[in-house]
């Protein structure tokens, strides 16, 4: 039996009818055309979905719509735009950390959540925090570069976005090779010069 149900998204009130056990993702992508969330595995394991729920990251997938009654959600469209992004998604832009992109919106989600508990994370809380987020892709040298630059420009708020994380202390070296599947140099797809 189909229930109405309001809870507020990206700052704005909204109901929705629907059955209550229906996966909150798909009330987000299907009813209110929020594309930012991803079906990956279904079953809360892959990260894909990732948005924030009252402040935490959770798994859309496997949120019943009922489960999300009254509370805020917020997803990676409620972060940022084109012209706009937020300085999480700007750091991910700048250190060129999506190959497919698939993952994304769960690390950058993921990100956010850490970042706003915990503003100056070390790279060992970075890596935990993400460790639910998989990314075939294997660009994980660069989003944990994108999670550290975050870090310095939301707590440097006149940081400009351009500068170089090359400066600061290189995200390979705090990777255990064993963790790295692209092998010994960290899959570094960056331009030369870089």
């Amino acid at each position: 039996m189909e229930k109405t149900i309001a809870l507020r998204v990206n700052g704005r009130a909204v109901s929705v009818t629907a059955m209550a056990d229906t996966p909150l993702l798909y009330i987000l992508r299907n009813d209110l055309a929020l594309n930012g969330p991803k079906y990956g595995c279904g079953l809360g394991e892959c990260g894909a979905c990732t948005v924030i729920l009252d402040g935490v990251a959770a798994r859309s997938c496997v949120i019943p719509l009922a489960g999300a009654e009254g509370r805020e959600v917020v997803t990676l469209e409620g972060l940022g735009s084109s012209s706009a992004p937020h300085p999480v998604q700007q750091a991910f832009i700048d250190e060129q950390a999506a190959q497919c992109g698939y993952c994304m919106n769960g690390m950058i989600m993921t990100a956010k959540a850490l970042l706003d508990r915990n503003p100056t994370p070390t790279m060992d809380e970075v890596r935990r925090a993400l460790s639910g987020n998989l990314c075939r892709c294997g660009t994980h040298v660069e989003i944990l570069r994108a999670v550290m630059r975050a870090a310095r420009l939301l707590s440097s708020p006149g940081a400009h976005h351009d500068d170089r994380s090359d400066a600061w202390p290189d995200a390979r070296s705090a990777v255990p090779a064993d963790a790295d599947p692209c092998g010994a140099d960290g899959g570094d797809r960056r331009p030369a010069g870089r």
